[in-house]
Order: structure tokens, then C-alpha cells, then sequence
């Protein structure tokens, strides 16, 4: 196996896990607080961003204001949502709508970047929809404050892919890195003060694991970035769903219905759909 895509599965396993924890705080701190201690870890990444002839500064100097503002703003509701989606759903369904960001980025390549999609494409994208659907059936059962997270942490998460491909190569990467980074733990840490909550011994323990594991899942996702092509690295994300089902089974005791299983199969098919070998004419909308 590619050293890459064993890097990539190696990512995902440590996001999974870093959830995982998030999980296993139940709620009991407030969810900008854990997105704090996010941000705060992920100055771990600083070295591998910091290129010759940075300097701090540039960290608040973008060439294009509006869009590193932007950036850091989808970066705060990213990291927000996707810590409220593990609070309130099982793994596994919290997984099966945030994996819709690959899809909306293929939707939103199309307007945003002017980019192509396949007939093929659309179809994946479609089937994605359709499952997601099924997961959340709406009329059939309550649509709760995670499913709401989990779509939107889904969704910003597209437009961060989407804003990095369009300003990635005009941006230096320690721009990008201040925008992502700096929001978070400016606006985080301004929520925490007025309502601080000491966590217990073993919520340090927990946070600790779940930021260190973070910052972890993506340095070892830029390392298999530089050794794979993307299209190679990306289906590796989709070995999440299994850390899911096994850790939310055993550690949470969380059950899903043969429904909510269906829509999620339709889901991760289809963002892996968009992985395989397109020979349909592209079309552009």
C-alpha cells in the first residue's frame, strides 16, 4: 500500500477517535469551549505552514480580505457544528451527514470555481441527497439539533474546500492557517471567559486526547497529501464510518435502524462513487 493512502487511513482513524472523545464528554462543557482547545492545539501545525520568508504578520495580511475573513468565519461554525453533531448523535449518523461535504463541494466547485462535473458526478451527487433523506426521513421523526450541526458542519467544510482551491495558490499557506486558526481561538476563547466551566480530571484527560488527536489527523493528512495524489488520499475518509460503527457500538452503545443504515450505505457510496473512473461527457451547469 502507498505510504500516502496508509497516512490518509492513519488521518481518518485519528479524527475518528478525537470524536470519539468529544462523545465521551456528553455535553457536560460548553461546545465553543472544546473548539477552543481545538484551535488552540492546532498551533501544532504552525511548523509545517511557516515557509521561508514568512513572517508573522502574515498570518493578517491576506492578498484577499473578504475571503480570509470568510474563511476564518465557516472555520468557527466547523469546528461548532461538528463538535455539537458527536454531542448529540451516534457516530454513525453523525458521520453519514457531515461525509455530504464531498458531495457539496462538487456541487459548489460547479459555481464557485467554474469547474466541470460528470453526468456521473450528478447522479453521485443526487444519490447522496436521496440518502440523506433517508437518514433524517423529515416528517417522520424529529430533526434534532445534531442532525442540524452535522449538515451544517457538512456544508462548511465544503466551503472551506471550495475557498481553499479558489485562493490556494495566490494565498501563502501561513494566511490560510491564520484565518482557520486565529477566528477559532479569538471567538472561542471571547465565548469562554464570561462562562467558563473548570472540567473535571478526566474531561482534561478527554480534551487533551481529543485535540491532540486532531492536530495529529491533519499533520498526518498534509504528510499524505505530499506523498499521494488527492483523489487517492480522499476515499480513505470513508474508513471513518467503520471507526464509527465500532466505536459508538462499543464504547456508547449506539444502535441504528436498518432505515437510518440504508442512508447511510447510499451516502458513503456515493461520495465514493465520485472517486472511480468517469467516462460520461462532462457536463457544466
Amino acid at each position: 500500500m502507498p505510504k500516502g493512502i496508509l497516512l490518509g487511513f492513519l488521518a481518518f482513524a485519528s479524527f475518528a477517535i478525537s470524536d470519539a472523545f468529544i462523545k465521551s464528554i456528553h455535553g457536560a462543557l460548553p461546545a465553543y469551549q472544546l473548539g477552543f482547545f481545538s484551535a488552540a492545539f492546532s498551533v501544532l501545525l504552525l511548523p509545517f505552514v511557516w515557509k521561508r520568508g514568512t513572517s508573522a504578520v502574515d498570518m493578517v495580511r491576506p492578498k484577499r480580505p473578504g475571503l480570509w475573513v470568510l474563511r476564518g468565519i465557516l472555520s468557527v461554525i466547523n469546528i461548532l457544528t461538528s463538535v455539537l453533531a458527536f454531542t448529540h448523535l451516534s457516530m454513525a449518523e453523525a458521520f453519514a451527514l457531515i461525509f455530504l461535504m464531498p458531495l457539496a463541494v462538487t456541487a459548489m466547485s460547479v459555481w464557485f470555481l467554474s469547474e466541470k462535473v460528470t453526468l456521473s458526478g450528478w447522479a453521485a451527487i443526487s444519490l447522496g441527497f436521496i440518502g440523506v433523506l433517508v437518514v433524517l426521513r423529515p416528517g417522520f421523526r424529529e430533526i434534532e439539533i445534531g442532525h442540524i450541526a452535522a449538515l451544517t458542519c457538512g456544508f462548511t467544510g465544503a466551503g472551506l474546500s471550495v475557498l481553499l482551491r479558489k485562493v490556494g495558490q495566490t494565498e501563502k499557506p501561513i494566511s490560510l492557517f491564520g484565518a482557520g486558526q486565529l477566528f477559532p481561538l479569538v471567538i472561542f476563547a471571547l465565548l469562554m471567559i464570561p462562562g467558563f466551566v473548570p472540567p473535571t480530571p478526566m474531561q482534561w484527560v478527554a480534551i487533551a486526547f481529543y485535540a491532540t488527536l486532531s492536530a495529529g489527523g491533519n499533520m498526518l493528512l498534509m504528510f499524505a497529501s505530499r506523498l499521494s495524489p488527492a483523489s487517492q488520499i480522499a476515499p480513505t475518509q470513508y474508513s471513518q464510518m467503520l471507526w464509527g460503527l465500532g466505536l459508538g457500538y462499543v464504547f456508547f452503545h449506539d444502535r441504528i435502524d436498518l432505515i437510518t443504515l440504508l442512508g447511510v450505505v447510499l451516502i458513503v457510496g456515493a461520495g465514493l462513487w465520485l472517486f472511480l473512473p468517469k467516462r460520461s461527457k462532462s457536463v457544466k451547469a
